[in-house]
């Protein structure tokens, strides 16, 4: 007996491009909740991660990824190259997202990516809410246009909203009819404890600045509910010397409370009750520089 096609649509959607170009920002949009974690630094997303949106009888699959770059000295830069890298391959459809004013050796390094993945591929001019006078954008966009024969383009605001319902409605037409592959009250395929360690890195990357970006991780040691629905979380941030860590603590061990406290907000929103955040700092020598620790991290490209 021939089997029923299903009346669903459902595919997925890889979101690359160079890093600090939008790509977390744009994906938050997309799925309608904060999932991954923004910054104004680079290379802020660090692992590839699923967002997922569900309506009605579409679900789409956004595959967020970490930005593209030439840099790779370290084996965390080449895992996340990989990791990025693998994620246009079996994918319905690419957004390839490229700043409003600035185009780099990075942008180029995806276009030549782009150009050998077998996906339509949309090009998202992103952050067009800084550019003052509008004209000036037209030409760059002219540029673009040949530089690969996009399905289309789409100037927007990931952080404003501008212009995303349009591509909202321009992936769910791109979308292959198929039976949904998540549950339809999943929105990411990351777990909680995941979800937890991501928050408390991006509280310690908007405390730190530039003074210790990238020279850190956090692993979760526990994470519990009691019996009151109370979630007791304990999470360890590694860095790779004594300074670092003093940074990271601060003066009395106020830089530390404070990320504790924010970090603590979002996750009691995230999972709609309380938590109880404990934090502590070690120091971990050359951690991102070991493959090997990186992978016992969840750094992958798998």
């Amino acid at each position: 007996m021939k089997q029923q096609a299903p009346n669903t649509h459902c595919g997925y959607v890889a979101i690359v491009g160079r890093p600090n170009v939008g790509k977390s920002t744009l994906l938050n949009h997309l799925v309608g909740q904060k999932i991954s974690i923004t910054s104004r630094k680079p290379q802020t997303t660090r692992h590839r991660m699923l967002g997922i949106y569900t309506k009605d009888d579409l679900q789409v699959v956004f595959v967020d990824t970490p930005g593209l770059h030439l840099d790779e000295k370290r084996a965390i830069n080449r895992l996340m190259n990989r990791a990025a890298s693998s994620s246009l391959t079996d994918v319905d459809l690419v957004i390839f997202l490229v700043d409003a004013t600035i185009w780099n050796d990075d942008d180029a390094l995806v276009l030549e990516k782009v150009k050998n993945c077998q996906s339509p591929v949309i090009l998202l001019v992103n952050k067009v809410d800084k550019i003052t006078d509008k004209s000036s954008l037209l030409p760059h966009l002219d540029w673009l246009s040949k530089q690969f024969d996009f399905d289309a383009i789409f100037p927007a605001s990931a952080l404003k909203g501008t212009n995303i319902d349009a591509l909202h409605e321009k992936i769910a037409a791109s979308m292959p009819l198929g039976e949904f592959i998540y549950p339809e009250d999943y929105v990411t395929d990351r777990s909680m404890r995941f979800l937890a360690a991501e928050a408390v890195r991006e509280k310690l990357i908007r405390q730190l600045g530039n003074e210790l970006p990238y020279s850190m991780t956090v692993e979760i040691e526990k994470f519990e509910s009691d019996a009151k629905g109370i979630k007791h979380i304990s999470a360890v941030i590694l860095v790779e010397r004594k300074g670092q860590k003093r940074i990271v603590i601060g003066k009395g061990g106020s830089r530390l409370k404070l990320v504790g406290k924010d970090a603590r907000l979002d996750l009691e929103k995230l999972y709609q009750c309380k938590v109880f955040l404990q934090l502590w700092v070690k120091v971990k020598d050359g951690w991102a520089d070991d493959e090997k620790a990186l992978k016992s991290l969840g750094f992958d490209e798998s």
